[in-house]
């Protein structure tokens, strides 16, 4: 079922830890949503992986070109691509093995795939579309101190 009620939203937020956030773009194009979002989560103590095959790395961390290559589990993929990109960004997901899936999938404002949302939904995946996650992180989530 589709979280789109406050409350629902809220609780996502706040059990958010390890978010990857695939299309993500470097620091030098710091004015653009796909960085000023991931810099406002890891104010708010959340760690971002930056997923993108065209660049290296992002606010120091070393990117990586697909989610089924990040080492590390994460439990929420934060997508920054265009619409109709969501059903092979679905494929990818539901191909990883299901104990290295995210709990949750948000697409950003302007994002949405309600076949595709379904399809993560049918595998046990919670999806948000058509969401800010950086206005909902400043909206519920303290900045921290640095070394917080």
């Amino acid at each position: 079922m589709p979280i789109d009620d406050e409350a629902g939203l809220e609780a996502i937020v706040r059990a958010a830890r390890v978010v990857a956030v695939l299309g993500m773009k470097d620091e030098s194009r710091s004015p653009e949503p796909a960085v000023r979002i991931p810099v406002m989560l890891v104010e708010r103590g959340i760690e971002v992986i930056p997923v993108n095959p065209t660049i290296a790395s992002s606010l120091g961390r070393r990117s990586w070109p697909r989610l089924a290559d990040v080492p590390v589990p994460f439990d929420l993929v934060d997508v920054f691509r265009r619409s109709d990109r969501i059903p092979a960004i679905a494929e990818e997901i539901l191909a990883l093995s299901p104990e290295r899936r995210p709990r949750v999938v948000w697409l950003q404002t302007g994002i949405r795939h309600d076949a595709a949302a379904a399809r993560l939904e049918a595998a046990g995946i919670t999806v948000v579309q058509d969401e800010c996650l950086g206005v909902l992180a400043a909206r519920w989530l303290p900045r921290r101190a640095v070394g917080e």
